[in-house]
């Protein structure tokens, strides 16, 4: 399973955690990072037991769930950005005066107004997962979708794919199973999301490349690899330096 596939799936509260867990391990939901029960971490000649230790790592390399969640795709989150400004303003524990001062709206009965927009999104957002909840054990003809990856941008009918959908594309596109070459770079634009996707998942999470190092990767992938390298960062599947010297997979 996927990391996005796995934030994803992640229950309310373990998004609010940042981690899920199985019976062997925690998994950053924001990284993917695997922290192995019964394992002893050490960290600036501290011991931690793994629960700890997957906390400390989230705070260490991610500072603040509700950070790292309010800066992914507005498409993702259903929040404008002005919406996303004033919950920064609010977690910082600003008062109303405060944050229309920062921000330089409206007066403070404004912003009063907005803590009331953003309740009520709230009341809508918790009415609809209840309603999608209790529509899964009713609607026998639900198509199984596949989650867009969490820094997916421009998220419209692209990413309207089925599982099956998936599969058929990837069998058509690697012939050889998804370890093998590419035989051709699909023409249309869902198609493509679906292969690019295949092809970031080939490259380790964890590594920083470097861009000769990620060439060598994509060309025993596709001749072409110049164009695979534009489209995955054009899908904001990997990141770079500006200079192009690093290339990693985005968390």
């Amino acid at each position: 399973m996927s990391n996005s596939e796995i934030f994803w799936n992640a229950s309310l509260e373990e998004m609010k955690l940042g981690y899920t867990e199985d019976q062997n391990k925690f998994i950053c939901l924001l990284c993917g990072e695997e922290i192995h029960k019964g394992v002893i971490y050490p960290h600036e000649n501290v011991l931690y037991e793994a629960k700890r230790f997957i906390r400390l790592h989230i705070e260490q390399m991610h500072g603040s769930v509700f950070d790292y969640l309010l800066g992914l795709d507005k498409k993702l989150t259903g929040l404008t950005e002005h919406q996303t400004a004033l919950l920064k303003n609010f977690y910082a524990g600003k008062t109303d005066k405060e944050v229309q001062e920062e921000m330089g709206i409206g007066s403070s009965s404004t912003i009063r107004h907005h803590r009331f927009v953003l309740k009520e999104k709230e009341r809508q957002a918790k009415t609809l997962l209840a309603i999608m909840e209790l529509l899964k054990g009713k609607d026998q003809y639900a198509l199984a979708f596949v989650a867009p990856h969490k820094h997916a941008t421009m998220v419209d009918d692209r990413y309207d794919i089925t599982t099956d959908e998936q599969k058929k594309v990837l069998d058509k596109y690697f012939l050889e199973g998804l370890t093998g070459p590419l035989n051709k770079f699909p023409p249309k634009e869902k198609q493509r999301l679906i292969v690019l996707r295949a092809i970031a998942d080939r490259l380790d999470p964890k590594v920083i490349y470097t861009e000769q190092e990620l060439n060598h990767i994509l060309s025993s992938i596709y001749d072409d690899y110049v164009l695979i390298r534009r489209y995955l960062i054009e899908y904001a599947l990997i990141d770079r330096k500006a200079d192009g010297s690093a290339y990693w997979v985005k968390k």
